[in-house]
Parts: C-alpha cells; structure tokens; sequence
C-alpha cells in the first residue's frame, strides 16, 4: 500500500510537472511562457454605463492577448444612423483609464466610422491602440512589446458617450449589452531574450555609480567588449534609469571600421525595442554621441546597427564589411535638491497629505516635505521664498526654472491631477508638466503658457483662467512619477514682484473635477479587476458633461419641463369627478390617489419637493398607475361586487409586486393591460355563465342536433344585443383613440424628450379613462324594470275613465 501511493505520488507530481512545461514552452525553444491569464465572466453594461478593464505588464512581458465576446450587432452601415449617446464603444489607453468624452471637441473629433478591424500588426499601428471604436459581437488583438510599453494598459468599454451620458435621467429606454473577455499576458523566460517570440538577445551593460559635489554619474560598459557587427546584424542593449537624470549619453568606443564611410547608427527608445523606423532618438555615434536630454525613468533599449557604403547602395551584397566597437552609457545626474543645465535650478520633492474627512480613495493635496506637517491647513504655498533660492543661466535662457515631482500611487490612476496658481498680480510663470522625466520647453507632457498657448489634449482641462489664476487638470493621471516645471519668465519682473502680492501654488490629486461643479454627485467604482478605482460624476436633471459644467436644460426650460410633468396630472380629476357624480367611491378614491401621488413623485423627481423618501413615492406612482388602468377595466364589467372585491384584491397584490421589482420597463404597460383584460373578461364571464345558467338547463334550450344553431344563433344575438346596450360606443371609440395616443407617447418617450411625451401621458391616460367611465350605461335588473314597466302600464290603464 506504501508503495502504492509513493508511486502514485510520483506520478501526479509528473504529470504536474510536464503541464508547467507545457504552460512554458509555447515554442520549439520554450522561450516565453504566460505571466497571467484572466477571464471575465459575462457582465452587462447598462446604458449611459461604463466598465473599465485593467492589465498589468511586466517589463519581461512579450505580448498582451485579448479576445472579447458581446451580443452586439452592428454593421457599418448602421454606424452614422445610430446616435454616440446610444452607441456601445471600445476605447484603448496606456497607462490610464480612456475617456472619449472629456470635453466637446473631443467629442467632435472622435473618428466611430468603422469597425475594429480584427488585431493590431506591425509596429506602425500602435497609434491605433489609443483610439476608440464602436462595440461589436467579436474582437480579439494582439498586442507585442514593440507596439506597447509595461506598465498598465486599460479597456474601457462604454454604452453611449458623450455630454448626457452623466447626465441625470428620469427614465432610460436604450438597451444594455453583454461582454465577456479572455485576456492573456506572455512574457520572456529569459530575462536576456526580449522582442515578441523573445528571440532578440539583449545584452547588458555593468555600471557603476560616482557621487560627489557637482552631481552623480552611472557609467555603464559593454559586459562584451570589441564588439563587431557586419552589415546585417544588430546589437540590442537594455539600461533602467532608476531617477530623476539630466542627460543619457550613448556613446562608442575603440570603434574600427573598413572604411571611413561606415556609419554605426544608435537607436534609443523608451520602453520597447527600437528599430530603425521606430525609435525615439537616432544618431551616428561613430565620432558623436548621442545625448538624450532629461530622459525618463524606467528602462531605456538601445540598438546599434552596421551602415557602411555598400549596405547602403544594395543592402546585403558585402557581408565582409563589418564594424568593431565597446558601447559605454553615461546617465549623468545633479546633486540632491538640483536640476536642470549645470544643475542651476532648483528642484523640490512634494509630499502627498491626505484630505481629512473624505470617503473617496486617494484624495489628497501636496506640499515640499518641508512644509507638509500633518497639523497644516493650508493646501496651497507660496512660491516666492521658493524661486528666491533660484538662479537662471543667462547665456542659455533670461528666464527661470524650478521643478516639483509629485508620485500618484498605485491604483490612483482614476484621480485627476488638479494645479491652480493665484496672485493678486499678473502672473509671470508658465507650467510644464511631463511623466517621468523632467519638462523641457520642446518635451512635455501637458503645459500653459498664457490663456491663449496651452495643450489641446483631450485629457487637459483649463477653467476659468485668466491673467491673474491658472485653473486646470489633468484628467486620469496614470500612477507613477510626475514632474511640473515653472518657468518664471524675467529676473526683473521676478524682483518686482517679489515685493507685492504672493504667488500661491495648489496641487492636489482629486477625484471629480470642481467636485462636479456643483451640479452633481462624486461617485467612484472599481475596474473589473479590482486594481484600480475610478471615479466619476453623476449630474443633476440640467446639466452634463465629464465634470457636470456643460447645461442640458436651461432653468427656464426646467421650470417649463417641471410644471408640465407635474400639472399635468391634473387630468386625474376628470375620472375622479365621474367615479365621485355615480357613487363609485372606491373609483374616486383610486383616480385622485393616483394623480396626487403621480404628482408628488415628479415634483420630488425634478428636484422641487420630496414629501416622502423618493422610493416611497416612486413606488406610490407606478403601483395607483397600475391600479387605476386596471380598475378602469373593472368598473366596465357587470360583475357583482363581490366578484369585483375579489377581482381587485388579486390585482392589488399582483401591481404591488410588479412596481417592487423594476417598475420602470417597458413591458410593464403590457403586463396591466392582459391584467386589465383578463379582470374584465373574468367580470363578463361571471355575469354570462349566471346569468344564462337557467336558461342552458331550460326547455327553451334543445340539444338537439335541428336546433342547436338556432339556438346559439340566438345566444349571439342576445349578446350583441346586450353589449350595444350596456356602452355608449361614442364614449367608447374617444376612450380607444385617447388610450391609442397614450400608447404612442409610452412607446416614443427617450430621455430628452421624456417630459413632453410623459406630460402627454398623464393628459391621455386618465382622459381615456374618464372616457371609457362615461361608455358604461348603469343597467338595472331586466327583468325588475320589465315588471316595473308593465305593472306601470297597467296602473296608467286603471287610471283613465271608462265609458
């Protein structure tokens, strides 16, 4: 038995182990092998909703692999007849959550003419993997460490955008689709194997770090040196820089070449392999290095390539001609507390305070380390003792630098960066802000010079600026080190100033911007990976937009709006008064219920007045609503009314649940009217099968085969009969064309027409049923009145005198 399960213990642990082999070994080399692999359940995304994925990328990462599923079918034809508030869209972001609507012209500029075209290929397309497309049934990319960066990389999936997508609605009639995702992450088994089949060897470099008074230096040296390559070769190096540096010098030496006319070309990108139509820098660093000012934290590739005469007239022909080299790498660094050239500008290390009191992740302010005490304040700090300490370079620039860095910590990529500087007096500074790296006037991220020279990116948003503030934000900052640099534009301006009013300084990491000015509520939610929360505005009835500035709804078209929503249903009091004028109390009870509390529940909807919870009254609405319809059909039968009492109490439950359990669909007028329908079949029903019983069981009423057609020849025609007896058909005919336009204005009700169509609603449905009340001829017992006739006929013969 020992043996037994020793044996067995080795097989499990055999097969354990050639399952991991086969999770590693993708190819005949088993050079990369999955990093994470998620799958996303189906989920639904309602209207006007949004669902964000995120995935993280290991810097070993070789690709990133989707595969996406929903039950949305839209062709291209259909693309331009579909408006973006309802159009289901797939958005792509590096680094931080996509939004597609940030501000009109965004919007205005956003290209929804075709469809995703199946995957990403070739570098050359990585543009494309920040651009937005409509939603359909099946979408699948592949995505390499070429085209994409590590880090994190979002999906955001988002049905209907634009300005009313975060507007507040009364009712939603658009429909939800349904999503489920595959995705996948491959990375590198080899941390020296690199590349999207993680077959480029990347060779390294061994450094070592110098400090002393005037700065650091990381001097890094080919581990293989006396390099050489031939025409056809390439060589590929992988440097991190770790910090804050000024300058990254890429450099050869011991370079032998067989001709004087060889070029060795150096290729730098941030983040992905470089190559020779796709890097950031480029240089013959044969006698000249290449210098990269200000270059960004992370890791740096550089590719070296042979170039020499004859590769360039017929590439390939002389695979003799090579080039021998030693590449070295200098990352060039300022003392601490410096930066900039010759590290003469100052450079301040912000601290994040949290916000005291607030709910919302991430919300805090940033202060110099040395001011950010715990028992401050203020959220805001002068700049003037801080630009008293700077010093310009006359000979490279009149004007003045300092640089903050500010760190947004992992999952906070769905705050806003928020930077506000006041003054009593004109503002001399401009702002450049950059991710990674120190700004410079050619290289940044975002900036602001003056109210007419700032970013037009769809992620910067500038309020209310003018000579003597500077308001904007940076829209769904991604995580990681940030950098803001003002420029202080003359030394002699500087010193004037530095006499008047102080010039204050707020930088704060916020959730909603303006805290949805005022028009809305801050919301946040979670990816649906849980890594990362995002947060977003719910506007009021009025307004829109990302942060709730833009107006929808004029006030007084609000006010035009609330009145007829709420006026009109005084329409209620027409049944009412029929239902009250024939003694039907319960009739009069159930019409001005309802319309009071159809009224109360849109003066709360509007925002004007809530008398109760607006749950409550919601409920209140749509359950008389239901109960009214319904009773209209009801009062029509002839039933007795204990049939009746019956017939309502059934109705009663059955309207209670459907307005407890998503009282809003659409289905629901359909529901009460088979309800309706059904109460006033029953009713007739009822009254038939009592009223003919007698007569089914009498002489009058032969089974046999001669006058059974005769017979229920006469039944019909009694029934007809009875029926044009017991309606006015005119009243009737009004009540069907009144209910008919209520109908057409149920079914046409959207969210921005919802007042006029629901007004119209209200007008409609209860003049339908003051209608139909006035059809029903109140009849006595027949045969009662027959007798009463006779008896009164023989009474007026007694009567007259006889001769």
């Amino acid at each position: 038995m020992a043996n037994t399960s020793i044996l067995c213990l080795i097989i499990t642990l055999f097969s354990i182990c050639n399952s991991l082999e086969e999770s590693v070994l993708e190819d005949d080399n088993g050079s990369y092998f999955t990093v994470s692999s998620f799958r996303y359940p189906k989920s639904e995304v309602r209207p006007y909703d949004t669902r964000y994925i995120r995935v993280d990328l290991p810097p070993w990462f070789s690709s990133l692999n989707v595969a996406m599923e929903s039950d949305v079918d839209i062709s291209v034809k259909s693309i331009s007849k579909i408006s973006k508030s309802l159009l289901p869209v797939i958005c792509f972001r590096d680094g931080s959550p996509p939004l597609p609507d940030a501000s009109i012209h965004a919007l205005e500029g956003l290209e929804l003419g075709r469809l995703f075209n199946g995957s990403f290929e070739g570098a050359d397309d990585i543009e494309i993997a920040e651009q937005c497309y409509p939603m359909k049934k099946n979408i699948s990319l592949r995505l390499t460490n070429e085209q994409i960066s590590p880090g994190a990389w979002y999906v955001g999936l988002f049905n209907g955008i634009g300005v009313t997508r975060t507007q507040g609605k009364m009712i939603v009639r658009s429909s939800a689709f349904t999503f489920s995702a595959n995705i996948s992450v491959e990375g590198c088994k080899t941390a020296t194997m690199w590349g999207p089949s993680c077959n480029q060897t990347i060779y390294p470099l061994s450094c070592s770090r110098f400090d002393n008074q005037t700065g650091s230096v990381v001097s890094c040296s080919d581990s293989y040196p006396n390099s050489c390559l031939t025409g056809v070769e390439t060589k590929t190096y992988a440097l991190d820089v770790d910090g804050i540096a000024e300058q990254l010098v890429i450099m050869a030496s011991n370079v032998k070449v067989d001709s004087n006319e060889s070029y060795l070309m150096c290729y730098a990108r941030f983040g992905a392999i470089a190559t020779e139509t796709l890097h950031d820098y480029a240089g013959d660093i044969h006698k000249v290095p290449l210098v990269i000012n200000k270059p960004k934290v992370g890791r740096w590739y550089i590719v070296a390539s042979f170039s020499g005469r004859e590769n360039r007239l017929v590439q390939g022909t002389n695979s003799s001609s090579k080039v021998c080299f030693s590449m070295n790498v200098k990352v060039l660094g300022c003392p601490m507390g410096k930066a900039g050239p010759n590290c003469a500008h100052e450079i301040y290390t912000l601290q994040a305070v949290m916000r005291r009191g607030w709910l919302t992740p991430f919300e805090s302010y940033y202060l110099p380390v040395n001011d950010a005490s715990p028992s401050g304040s203020s959220t805001d700090f002068p700049l003037e003792p801080i630009f008293s300490n700077a010093s310009s370079i006359p000979e490279l620039d009149t004007s003045t630098w300092t640089y903050f860095l500010m760190n947004i910590p992992q999952g906070g990529a769905g705050g806003h960066i928020h930077f506000r500087l006041t003054s009593d007096s004109t503002i001399q500074y401009e702002v450049y802000l950059r991710f990674g790296g120190l700004p410079t006037l050619e290289d940044r991220d975002y900036y602001y010079a003056n109210q007419t020279s700032a970013s037009r990116s769809m992620f910067f948003s500038l309020y209310n600026s003018s000579q003597e503030k500077v308001d904007f934000y940076i829209l769904y900052a991604r995580e990681g080190t940030w950098s803001l640099g003002l420029r202080k534009l003359s030394e002699s301006t500087a010193a004037t100033a530095s006499k008047g009013p102080p010039t204050l300084l707020s930088l704060s990491l916020e959730r909603c911007p303006r805290r949805c000015s005022s028009h809305g509520n801050c919301r946040y939610a979670f990816d649906a990976s849980g890594l990362t929360s995002y947060s977003f505005c719910s506007c009021d009835r009025t307004h829109g937009g990302f942060d709730c500035g833009i107006e929808i709804v004029s006030h007084q078209g609000y006010m035009v709006q609330s009145i007829a929503l709420i006026a009109s249903n005084a329409a209620a009091l027409l049944p009412a008064y029929w239902a009250l004028r024939q003694r039907e109390y319960a009739e009069w009870v159930l019409f001005t219920s309802s319309g009071i509390s159809s009224a109360l529940y849109h003066a709360c909807d509007v925002g004007t007045w809530c008398v109760l919870t607006y749950n409550v009254l919601q409920f209140m609405d749509f359950w008389l609503s239901f109960m009214a319809v319904i009773g209209t059909f009801v009062y029509l039968s002839t039933a007795d009314e204990a049939v009746k009492r019956t017939i309502h109490t059934v109705v009663a439950i059955l309207t209670a649940l459907l307005a407890l359990t998503k009282a809003t669909r659409a289905s629901n007028i359909i529901i009460v009217l088979a309800i309706g329908s059904l109460g006033l079949l029953i009713g007739f029903l009822v009254e038939f099968i009592t009223k003919y019983r007698s007569y089914c069981g009498s002489a009058g009423f032969s089974f046999n085969m001669l006058d059974r057609p005769r017979a229920v020849k006469e039944w019909f025609s009694n029934l007809i009969k009875t029926l044009k007896k017991r309606f006015r058909w005119g009243f009737v005919a009004a009540g069907l064309v009144a209910f008919t336009m209520a109908a057409i204005s149920f079914k046409v009700e959207t969210s921005s027409s919802y007042w006029i169509w629901h007004s119209i609603w209200h007008l409609t449905i209860y003049t339908s049923s003051f209608f139909f009340l006035c059809s029903k001829i109140k009849i006595v017992n027949n045969e009662n009145q027959t007798l009463s006739g006779d008896n009164y006929e023989l009474t007026r013969q007694d009567s007259l005198p006889r001769n």
